[in-house]
């Protein structure tokens, strides 16, 4: 990759080409997660060809952040997100182009490509994103992109659904491809502050001495590692409710539970997108953000977890509803914090944070949904659900109070700034 000159200060088209490029991306990466784990079901007729292919998504989800600061490294810049977006493009036209008695032995391994570059892309995104942007715009940039993240979800999975019903699964397959190549497109006339875009970056750090400076980083940062911590439980009770949600919408309504998941997202959508635009309100308000970023986060993660306890209580649709809007809610609230707030680290520690970030992420959903599916055997889903997001409020109780202790006393109530 030859470097490139630019200019001093990102131009502001970055922002409407980044929030562009996430939400198509986004998009086509619902489109592939509903589309292809019914796929690979109806070809082999096998539910443990299912658990291999959502397994393998997951594997290159944690390979991704272990790899990603040593990548981003190497490879900084746009021409790595351009060229992550084609692989995820050739990966899906593998299934156009090869014959379909092939697509059951070779979906495993899309499957592991797909998560590797999602991850991997959410990581290099995310880390640079200070210098793709100007600095007045980076809470509103994060907001947009966590906005534009939760309608890709809903626009992904109905279209998905939409088109297989109409059409195929081979029309899905190609808008599937088109998305990302026009994700990749809208991402490379990208100019980023200063230095280099896809050039390599000038110092050289082993993958031990990476993480060992993140350790020592976070040592000096209490507050955002207790931050991931949090997160990191927070994933077990993300896991659990969705494993819960076709669970919870078959108990409403037996014969509509398919109207009372998509009524279900479209409220936590709606929900994930009033916060986003909340925290970046309040964020850009605030003279001092990172105190404040911190405060909205633990508040996100205690509205979110406390929404889908009351949620998967309600015995009817029009009472539950409410309460997937809380947690959406809380959920953009807490995910526009947390990423503002690595994101004002040092240019050395915060692509470490952020590959460790999506490790606990990705291991916190594995491990959630393997050990959280067996309770719904045996428990009502409002326990289950109870259970799993009673440990992210649990793990804030503890960590504000040890904080509290040490005298930095975070509050758990967004002061007007």
């Amino acid at each position: 990759m030859s470097p490139e000159s630019t200019s001093a200060t990102p131009p502001a088209s970055n922002a409407v080409l980044l929030v562009s490029a996430r939400f198509v991306s986004d998009v086509g990466a619902f489109l592939n997660m509903v589309a292809l784990s019914t796929y690979i079901y109806l070809q082999s007729r096998n539910a443990i060809m299912v658990g291999i292919f959502l397994a393998c998504r997951v594997s290159g989800g944690i390979a991704a952040s272990l790899m990603g600061t040593v990548f981003f490294r190497r490879f900084p810049g746009r021409a790595p997100l351009v060229v992550l977006d084609f692989i995820r493009a050739s990966a899906i036209a593998l299934l156009l182009l090869v014959p379909s008695e092939l697509h059951v032995p070779l979906l495993p391994f899309i499957a592991l490509a797909l998560g590797l570059c999602n991850s991997l892309f959410s990581i290099g995104l995310n880390s640079q994103l200070p210098r793709l942007v100007r600095k007045e715009l980076l809470m509103r940039v994060n907001a947009w992109l966590t906005s534009v993240a939760s309608l890709g979800m809903v626009l992904g999975s109905l279209t998905s659904g939409l088109l297989i019903a109409l059409a195929s699964y081979q029309a899905v397959f190609a808008v599937n491809v088109l998305t990302y190549v026009v994700a990749g497109l809208l991402i490379l006339p990208l100019r980023s502050e200063g230095g280099v875009v896809g050039g390599r970056s000038g110092a050289s750090t082993g993958y031990l001495d990476e993480w060992r400076q993140l350790r020592l980083g976070l040592r000096e940062l209490p507050v955002l590692a207790s931050m991931l911590v949090v997160t990191m439980f927070d994933t077990l009770g993300s896991a659990a409710h969705n494993v819960g949600f076709p669970v919870l919408a078959k108990l409403i309504d037996a014969e509509g539970a398919a109207r009372v998941m998509g009524f279900l997202l479209a409220c936590w959508a709606t929900g994930k997108f009033t916060g986003a635009r909340l925290a970046s309100t309040l964020g850009r308000r605030a003279p001092q953000p990172e105190p404040l970023l911190e405060r909205m986060f633990f508040v996100g993660v205690v509205l979110m977890s406390a929404g889908f306890i009351l949620c998967f209580r309600q015995d009817r649709l029009a009472l539950l509803l409410p309460f997937a809007a809380l947690a959406g809610l809380g959920d953009g609230l807490a995910e526009v914090s947390l990423v503002s707030r690595a994101q004002r680290t040092s240019d050395s520690l915060r692509l470490p944070i952020f590959s460790l970030l999506t490790l606990l992420q990705m291991v916190g959903f594995g491990i959630g949904m393997l050990i959280s599916a067996p309770f719904f055997e045996w428990l009502h889903p409002a326990g289950v659900v109870s259970l799993f997001h009673g440990m992210p409020l649990l793990a804030v109780a503890i960590i504000c109070l040890r904080l509290f202790m040490a005298g930095r006393r975070p509050k758990l109530g967004v002061e007007a700034p």
